[in-house]
């Protein structure tokens, strides 16, 4: 029963997220203590900071940062700035199930290192519908988005946190960097994410552009990985229907985008 008291500190980066940002803390001050809420703001220009500072001051446990630069350098320094031993991350567009942080917590206690929960994605019908494009590396799925993953701190550290270098993929690269490190990643179906959908067709394609320049991107880092990828869950029904196909199209010009321009920044 120890266990359950297990301090958690919950990083999110966010930038513009007045829309969504109450929804997520709303329902993230009633999970299960105790924990902290760690939100690095990477500059927005609305009322983001506003309203998180409106939370702040009816709850003591929610801090507020303001940093730019990637995705990745927001959650290493949102990290750094974290009390607990255990680290989860979420997005400012989410909101988290009731018993989210109960069932990180059941699952650190069965001795997982990184914990991975189910994202149910909420929005465009047809876009909820789309499913992640599986990598497996040394038997585990390690495309587990980072709207849901938690992590040992100790172990965080260890390995270097987010690779700051990458524009998207930083947490497949996270996670197979944890892998290779001895690191036990367990997926938990009932940590649950409500992860919203893209809400309009631009940001869509935007999306899924540099969703695949960041799969180039994890070539450039860790060598091919064509052979990582199972062929029948790429081309299952969900991956070839018509929002399938464009997205597809989309992440492919993001891919060759990098091939043919980002790779003499990346990293051998």
């Amino acid at each position: 029963m120890i266990f359950s008291y297990v301090f958690i500190s919950i990083v999110i980066t966010v930038r513009n997220e007045e829309k969504h940002i109450s929804d997520l803390l709303d329902s993230l001050i009633i999970q299960e203590p105790p924990f902290e809420i760690v939100i690095v703001d990477a500059h927005s220009e609305d009322r983001t900071r506003d309203i998180v500072k409106k939370y702040m001051e009816e709850y003591d446990f929610i801090h507020l940062y303001e940093k730019g630069g990637s995705r990745g350098e927001g959650r290493n320094y949102g990290v750094k700035k974290a009390s607990g031993d255990y680290i989860a991350f979420t997005d400012g567009d989410d909101i988290a199930n009731p018993f989210w942080l109960t069932e990180i917590r059941r699952s650190f206690r069965k001795g997982a290192d990184i914990v991975a929960g189910r994202t149910i994605y909420i929005g465009y019908g047809p876009w909820e519908k789309l499913e992640r494009v599986e990598l497996f590396y040394k038997g585990f799925d390690v495309t587990y988005p980072s709207c849901n993953l938690a992590y040992h701190k100790e172990l965080f550290e260890k390995i270097g946190g987010f690779d700051p270098w990458f524009v998207t993929a930083e947490d497949i690269d996270l996670n197979m960097r944890a892998v290779d490190a001895g690191g036990k990643l367990v997926y938990n179906p009932r940590a649950i994410i409500y992860h919203r959908t893209r809400d309009s067709f631009f940001s869509f394609a935007k999306q899924a552009f540099w969703n695949g320049y960041g799969r180039k991107q994890l070539t450039i880092k860790h060598g091919n990985l064509w052979g990582k990828y199972k062929p029948r869950r790429m081309f299952n029904p969900s991956q070839l229907s018509f929002w399938g196909v464009v997205r597809l199209g989309f992440a492919l010009t993001g891919y060759l985008a990098c091939k043919l321009y980002g790779e003499k920044g990346g990293r051998r």
